[in-house]
């Protein structure tokens, strides 16, 4: 038996889950000749990733989004929350309805919850091609609040100044 798989390849005698074994067990390797030349530039943080996410430090060594993160009452939200954030850094650049540009360089990943709820966690590129999260928060009225993009700014500003 002679069996056609999606992608054009011939496999004879083999059964139809055999391409699901091979295509799930090699999907995400890169065999050297394939590689891209910056490759050995790319730290394990980074690998696959188009912009890897970090925590915005204080000065007092606190991270705040991850803080507010640990502090969800739900798993569930934080997983949620895990799976937008990895969707852009997978995805980078990326549009609506996953992320929104806010003004200044600031965006944010918006993320549905159950009940009805809406978190948003807001973040910039820095100069080393990073998404630093700056702050997190439960939406509660239809427009981001001042207050939250203010303090996104002002976290925005901190870590530059830290970078210098």
């Amino acid at each position: 038996m002679t069996q056609t798989v999606p992608a054009g390849f011939v496999l004879p005698n083999c059964s139809p889950n055999m391409y699901r074994i091979w295509y799930t067990s090699s999907v995400g390797k890169k065999s050297k000749s394939l590689a891209r030349p910056d490759a050995r530039l790319e730290t394990p943080e980074r690998e696959g990733k188009r912009i890897p996410a970090i925590f915005f430090r204080t000065e007092a060594g606190g991270e705040p989004v991850r803080d507010w993160l640990k502090g969800l009452p739900s798993p569930e939200d934080r997983k949620r929350i895990g799976e937008d954030i990895k969707t852009v850094e997978f995805g980078w650049p990326i549009g609506m309805p996953a992320c929104r540009p806010l003004g200044d360089g600031i965006y944010e990943v918006r993320t549905s919850l159950a009940q009805n709820r809406i978190a948003r966690v807001l973040f910039y590129i820095d100069r080393k091609g990073r998404m630093v999260l700056l702050h997190g928060f439960i939406k509660k009225t239809q427009k981001t609040l001042a207050e939250d993009l203010n303090l996104a700014r002002s976290n925005k500003a901190k870590h530059q100044r830290g970078l210098k």
